[in-house]
């Protein structure tokens, strides 16, 4: 192997059951007024959100909230909170939280970043493919991130993904700047997440995970943090979703999603993500179950063109001996393995179940095309992916 990469990653990771502690104290080092996004409901009624501002106020952090979100952002979504921000004259001293899932944390993002970036009249001016291509040329606000979720590893990326229906796309807002200052993950965050939410939440970071570690642009640190973050989480994700009190559970799981972050930050994503991204605009699919629902066809599709790597991942995560064991028979043993955890965690195996009609295809193969699909290990034409959705309903 050739060594030669980068490699990016946020500027302090901090991680630990209860460690939402020290959010005044790392807040603090960042700025005197925070800006808060957060997103469940929930995090509000359990009390959450007034503890995270009590932290902040013992630290001299001023609090303002500034939105909530529960779905994925969309362009209007960006906007308006950029024009509230913009309100309250932020500037050098404030700083963007995000407590919640990968939508709060994208949006976070995508407003950090905007808030010094004035060259556009949207964000749509800065997505790529479908807008000006603008750049972000100046540094976000600082940033610091709370998953409450364990499956986007949305903290740990370079990028927001932001979605719209009219017209449809799901396009990132990307820049090495958008990289989070700080990453606060408190794995007790993600105990009331309901049994679902957790299922499709973790199979997105086992999804990451494999696809990053068999991408045509992997890199090789996120490819020995893949191999433990699938040892954890394989055998973990039935458990939380099972057992949300799992601290077991919630911790590798929330380890293994914070991994797959970063991941895919270095090294890409392949089909599954891109089919998902367009799965989630054409049929409003929730992005997790798109993932979960497509990993295992295109682990089937990919096996002849990263077979080195499937075997990697078989002898890992199911304890084979390489070269005591015939390759496909491990290959086959793991997608098999895969598959049985997605049907363990209440996953469908066709996309008739989660709401694709036949006439919406050529549409979602269409959108398909991006950069999760550029690290796909085999090169797919429109009939062939076609062809595979079309056997998969």
């Amino acid at each position: 192997m050739r060594l030669d990469y980068d490699l990016l990653t946020p500027g302090r990771i901090c991680f630990g059951w209860g460690r939402r502690e020290e959010v005044g104290r790392l807040a603090a080092a960042l700025g005197r007024r925070a800006f808060l996004v957060c997103g469940s409901r929930t995090l509000a009624s359990s009390g959450v959100i007034d503890e995270i501002e009590r932290l902040l106020g013992q630290e001299g952090v001023q609090t303002v909230l500034l939105n909530s979100i529960s779905r994925e952002p969309e362009v209007n979504d960006v906007d308006r909170t950029v024009e509230l921000l913009r309100k309250q004259n932020a500037g050098e001293g404030d700083l963007l939280l995000a407590v919640g899932g990968g939508s709060a944390i994208d949006l976070a993002k995508a407003v950090a970043a905007l808030a010094t970036n004035h060259q556009g009249s949207s964000v749509l001016d800065f997505l790529e493919g479908v807008g000006r291509g603008l750049k972000i040329e100046a540094s976000p606000l600082p940033m610091l991130a709370m998953p409450t979720t364990a499956g986007t590893g949305s903290e740990a990326t370079k990028n927001a993904v932001i979605s719209s229906y009219d017209p449809p796309f799901k396009k990132s807002l990307r820049s090495e700047r958008m990289l989070p200052d700080v990453v606060l993950v408190d794995p007790e965050l993600s105990v009331s997440v309901p049994p679902e939410i957790t299922a499709q939440t973790g199979m997105d970071a086992i999804t990451q995970l494999i696809e990053s570690y068999i991408s045509c642009r992997a890199q090789p640190v996120p490819q020995a943090l893949c191999l433990q973050g699938l040892e954890l989480a394989l055998p973990a994700i039935t458990a939380a979703v099972t057992d949300g009190s799992s601290r077991t559970a919630r911790e590798q799981m929330s380890h293994a999603a914070l991994i797959s972050g970063l991941a895919l930050a270095n090294s890409g994503l392949g089909m599954a993500h891109g089919v998902a991204a367009s799965l989630g605009v054409h049929a409003k699919v929730p992005h997790g179950l798109a993932c979960a629902v497509m990993l295992p066809v295109a682990l089937r599709v990919n096996r002849f063109h990263c077979e080195p790597q499937l075997v990697a991942l078989g002898c890992r995560c199911l304890g084979f001996t390489e070269g005591l064991t015939d390759a496909n028979e491990i290959i086959d043993a793991f997608i098999d393995y895969v598959t049985d955890i997605t049907a363990q965690v209440g996953i469908p195996h066709r996309l008739r179940d989660i709401g694709v009609e036949p006439h919406q295809l050529a549409d979602i193969v269409q959108s398909s095309r991006g950069n999760s699909m550029s690290g796909n290990p085999r090169e797919l034409s429109d009939d062939e992916l076609h062809e595979i959705l079309e056997d998969l309903l």
